[in-house]
């Protein structure tokens, strides 16, 4: 479908020999083999991809097993704040 849509850009055979004749110019003959060969190498390992994305099931994600209660559902709040400014005050007198 893209490769039409390519040939329509075109409204003569001119145009496409003057097309092809500036891509030898600017890449030179020797280098044109080069990157036609690494555009195939390029597609050939983005198909190769998708294939192995259709292929692999999706992750699952890790089952998590019911535990006791966290330790801080049993803190108070107020313990958790003086925690909290002592770990500040100390980060304070670490960085001076």
């Amino acid at each position: 479908m893209q490769f039409n849509f390519f040939l329509f850009m075109f409204d003569s055979p001119v145009q496409i020999a003057m097309v092809v004749g500036v891509i030898v110019l600017l890449f030179g003959g020797s280098k044109l083999p080069q990157l036609a060969k690494s555009i195939g190498q390029s597609s050939k390992a983005f198909k190769e991809g998708l294939r192995e994305a259709e292929e692999d099931p999706a992750p699952s994600a890790p089952q998590m097993t019911p535990g006791p209660p966290a330790a801080l559902n049993n803190v108070s709040d107020q313990s958790l704040m003086e925690e909290m400014r002592r770990r500040v005050e100390s980060k304070q007198v670490s960085n001076s």
